[in-house]
């Protein structure tokens, strides 16, 4: 882990951490979620609490009268749906900027991000997993390119050669410019932040999830969210098609591939919850 760290710490401009994440997520695999803990964690971040009230009380919650406290977004909503817009707030933060070694212009990797969310949390959800984190790995799955974008500057050029003239997949350009690869990069970075190990392996091995060991199958879930929301047009930058086959995740969920398509449809059916998520204001780390 040492070169990740070293490679972690060059960088000036880290994205921010997720601080509260880690600690909501904890209180999810508790049998009686204690709420007054969960509103106690949320409403120490003022900004975070607008935020959230915000999109409780969008066109797509659809609630007769404002929600006005977290206690009672909570109330409506479930802890559930709650945390994840507490991940969306977090999330957009980090993501939301553009990142110009990839080609991607401001919002586009946000909103890749939580159309991969969406997706993943919807084949857990038919699955039996636990969705949120699911949800929670799919949406921070490409933290680590934030962190390569900001090594990469001025190397624009030499990346799209790579990718392009050499025919190189993305992650190959990555470790022959760099040393590294986002996805590796992304998982030591959540390692950093106190994420649990199943996060971090699932983000670790989002192209490759057969390798993530104990956690194949969240890491399944994940490179199918990512790969579902690149096929309905929500992916940006290059080779958004360049996906080399990983047929093991589909037999790691139980999928078939001519069910990708159904999956697909059902995604763009839950646009409203994606465009709810993407509405969401940056809440500060």
């Amino acid at each position: 882990m040492s070169e990740l760290d070293d490679f972690i710490n060059r960088v000036k401009r880290l994205p921010p951490a997720p601080k509260i994440l880690p600690q909501l997520m904890q209180l999810l695999h508790k049998p009686n979620v204690d709420a007054s803990r969960v509103t106690q964690l949320i409403t120490y971040d003022p900004s975070l609490t607008v935020s959230i009230l915000h999109v409780c009380n969008s066109a797509f919650y659809g609630c007769a009268t404002q929600v006005t406290s977290i206690e009672e977004a909570i109330t409506r909503l479930g802890f559930r749906e709650v945390y994840r817009i507490v991940a969306a707030a977090s999330g957009a933060r980090a993501l939301s900027a553009g990142q110009q070694a990839y080609g991607l212009d401001e919002g586009d990797l946000w909103k890749h991000s939580v159309t991969a969310a969406v997706a993943a949390q919807i084949l857990a959800r038919e699955g039996g997993d636990d969705e949120n984190i699911v949800f929670t790995a799919a949406l921070l799955h490409d933290i680590g390119k934030v962190v390569l974008a900001q090594a990469m500057e001025g190397a624009y050029l030499d990346l799209l050669n790579e990718v392009e003239e050499s025919q190189q997949s993305l992650l190959d350009a990555e470790k022959k410019l760099l040393g590294v690869q986002h996805a590796e990069i992304g998982g030591r970075l959540l390692a950093r932040w106190s994420f649990p190990p199943n996060l971090v392996a699932a983000v670790t091995c989002h192209h490759h999830p057969g390798e993530a060991k104990a956690h194949t199958k969240l890491a399944s879930y994940v490179y199918l969210g990512n790969m579902i929301a690149y096929f309905i047009g929500h992916g940006f930058g290059h080779q958004a098609f360049a996906f080399r086959g990983r047929t093991e995740a589909l037999s790691l969920v139980g999928l078939r591939a001519e069910q990708l398509p159904r999956y697909m449809i059902k995604t763009v059916e839950n646009f409203e919850a994606v465009e709810a998520l993407l509405n969401v204001e940056a809440a500060p780390a």
